[in-house]
């Protein structure tokens, strides 16, 4: 029996190694003054589509925070897009990957006249006037996105940190650039978005890879608030960020669980 006991200590212990933020107190002042408006102020049906500089716009007109997303062109140009593939948003084949932006600028965000934005234009646009939640947009192992999209953020004179599901990229920044607030992405991949069992997400939902990114914050989909490995990092110290919240009834009910709140479909309060 106290053999058992002492295996069971261990692997204890063992496991809140793995699952450990960072413990480098941070300064989340500003930023929790904010909600994010999920790929801006956005409705899809109108002229200000997700991802567009209309609804980043729209979120700096109205003091929204702005949570968007990060990806590399075919010849290395920095976008905001969401989706690795074309078809959901711009109704064509392929990913996002496979144009140059020369060839990208020809197709149209979700039937409106807007089309993909420069990470440049858009770090223009918004010019510090609100903080920015930068999701890097990443399926692999080559962290080449990184390296060509840090030093533009490196040289932007505005609040932000990043997040990504991918580990590796929050690794990358707790390496390279350790002073930059860095966020684990998550969900219950399994329950609430019916994704096939794999390794790979398993420990990214029980965030077993805080051992290699250590993040200061973690962004939970606010369906899994009572995950344990999120209570967990709530109780050694992550910032708690959710996303993406639809409704005010939403909101206000899981107010009392989260800091931060990524929204969309409605005007937070």
């Amino acid at each position: 029996m106290k053999v058992l006991i002492i295996i069971l200590v261990i692997l204890l212990l063992i496991y809140l190694f793995l699952i450990m933020p960072n413990n480098q107190k941070r300064d989340f002042s500003k930023l929790l003054t904010y909600y994010y408006a999920h790929r801006g102020l956005h409705n899809n049906k109108t002229d200000a589509p997700e991802n567009s500089m209309k609804a980043f716009k729209l979120a700096v007109d109205n003091n929204y925070g702005i949570e968007l997303d990060v990806q590399l062109t075919k010849d290395d140009v920095a976008v905001v897009f969401h989706d690795l593939t074309l078809k959901r948003v711009c109704g064509v084949e392929g990913k996002v990957i496979d144009y140059t932006y020369e060839e990208l600028k020809q197709f149209r965000l979700c039937d409106s006249d807007e089309t993909i934005p420069l990470l440049e234009d858009v770090l223009k646009l918004v010019d510090g006037k609100t903080p920015l939640i930068v999701e890097y947009k990443s399926e692999d192992f080559n962290m080449h996105l990184c390296e060509v999209i840090s030093p533009m953020l490196a040289n932007y004179h505005g609040d932000y940190v990043i997040e990504s599901f991918n580990p590796l990229v929050v690794s990358w920044y707790r390496k390279h650039r350790p002073e930059v607030i860095r966020g684990q992405l998550s969900m219950r991949f399994f329950k609430d978005n019916g994704d096939a069992f794999n390794w790979k997400y398993f420990a990214i939902e029980h965030l077993l890879t805080n051992v290699i990114a250590r993040p200061d914050f973690v962004a939970y989909d606010y369906r899994g608030k009572n995950s344990l490995g999120f209570r967990l990092n709530k109780l050694l110290g992550a910032m708690p960020v959710t996303w993406t919240i639809k409704s005010q009834e939403v909101l206000d009910e899981v107010r009392k669980d989260f800091k931060m709140f990524i929204f969309e479909q409605f005007n937070a309060k």
